[in-house]
């Protein structure tokens, strides 16, 4: 329960930072992501108060990470990352990586899907990584998508 109430605080922490920030959406989406993987990170260390402050920490530092690789990301560089990430969940064993690149901006980046299960409700999950190349600063992020009934992979976390 401490844990859930953490990720959801430091959620809104998140989205409270992408509202002041002044680079508009793609900085605010970025901000977003980036305190929802930190969070996620964060969750992976410690026990008790340690692994709050690890949340705390991760949400923070991840919210900032993104905010600036959001600042940068193209509506090009987007469409090539969504449609990668669809494909590869889709269609690529666990443990094979996909690039996208755009020649336009120079960002690039990768999606590995790590490990496939499924749910007790019988819908199909797939834990990935995702490196992102922006300015050739890269970042790296985890995460878990679920297939949908119209064959769409949306990530649920």
């Amino acid at each position: 329960m401490l844990r859930k109430t953490a990720i959801v605080a430091m959620t809104v922490a998140a989205l409270s930072l992408g509202a002041c920030a002044d680079g508009g959406p793609k900085q605010a989406g970025g901000t977003l992501l980036g305190g929802i993987g930190g969070a996620v990170a964060g969750s992976q260390f410690g026990g008790g108060q340690g692994r709050l402050a690890a949340v705390a920490a991760g949400t923070l530092l991840g919210a900032l990470i993104g905010s600036e690789v959001g600042k940068s990301l193209d509506r090009a560089d987007k469409a090539a990352l969504a449609n990668t990430t669809q494909t590869t969940l889709e269609s690529q064993p666990s443990g094979t990586t996909s690039t996208w690149s755009n020649p336009d901006s120079g960002n690039y980046g990768s999606v590995t899907p790590t490990r496939t299960y499924q749910t007790d409700a019988g819908q199909y999950c797939r834990e990935y990584q995702q490196t992102i190349v922006v300015g050739g600063r890269t970042e790296q992020a985890f995460g878990t998508a679920c297939r949908q009934p119209d064959g769409s992979w949306k990530v649920v976390n």
